[in-house]
């Protein structure tokens, strides 16, 4: 027996694959296909992020040492400042969203 959450999500996915107009069969590979490419979206963009913190982090370093540009320093910093920001907003819609759908009525 199907628990609620796949009856819901099998009811978004017929809903997306009769607004795109494409045969029933090819729901299910299209479905694996997406959710693996949004788990690599995410993965990636989280260990993009990590580079630049460590990258800012060395030119920090560096610059401390008076062996960095100011001004390479100061733009490394703020990459990973935004960097970090877009994870934190990232992962706060991610929680808004597990919220809404936990608020659901069944």
């Amino acid at each position: 027996m199907p628990t609620p959450a796949q009856g819901y999500m099998s009811a978004i996915n017929a809903y997306k694959t009769a607004a795109q107009g494409l045969p029933a069969e090819r729901m299910k590979s299209d479905d694996a296909l997406h959710q693996g490419e949004f788990a690599d979206l995410v993965k990636n963009a989280i260990q993009e992020a990590v580079k630049i913190g460590e990258r800012g982090e060395s030119l920090s370093i560096a610059g401390i040492n008076d062996r960095a540009d100011i001004n390479q320093v100061v733009t490394a910093v703020a990459e990973a400042e935004v960097a970090l920001k877009t994870v934190v907003t990232v992962r706060d819609k991610v929680i808004d969203a597990y919220k809404e759908i936990i608020r659901m009525p069944m």
